[in-house]
């Protein structure tokens, strides 16, 4: 990255293996990054710590991606804050309501690496999809 400072990643991911994924490919990118496991609790830790794009899964204890999504989206202060959805339903009505919702991409899990890399690149370098 040129000059600017690191972007910064939240992970809201329940499942250990995916999260750990996920880790293992933000460190390679060169991401400061953070992990929450759980929907209660993300929305203070998004507004605590302002990263600059949220990996978020649909399907989380308590709280869904969903509502995390639909209420970072109407919290105008958060404005700046990308979100990537994640999903292992996957369906195209999923990702009508996601992107509905506010969600700047989404993807179907299992992912590729490459592929989820390219989308966070396409986010944070603000290409439209």
């Amino acid at each position: 990255m040129s000059g600017g400072r690191k972007h910064r990643v939240l992970i809201v991911e329940d499942e250990d293996n995916i999260a750990i994924a996920l880790d293992y490919l933000m460190s390679r990118e060169g991401y400061e990054h953070d992990r929450i496991d759980t929907g209660r609790g993300a929305l203070e830790r998004i507004r605590e710590t302002r990263p600059d794009l949220v990996l978020l899964d649909v399907m989380l204890p308590e709280v869904s991606g969903y509502e995390i999504c639909q209420e970072v989206r109407a919290d105008k202060g958060l404005g700046d804050v990308k979100i990537l959805m994640m999903t292992a339903r996957g369906s195209a009505m999923e990702r009508r309501k996601g992107l509905a919702l506010g969600a700047d991409g989404f993807i179907a899990k299992p992912f590729e690496l490459r592929e989820l890399r390219e989308e966070v690149h396409r986010i944070l370098d603000g290409e439209t999809a």
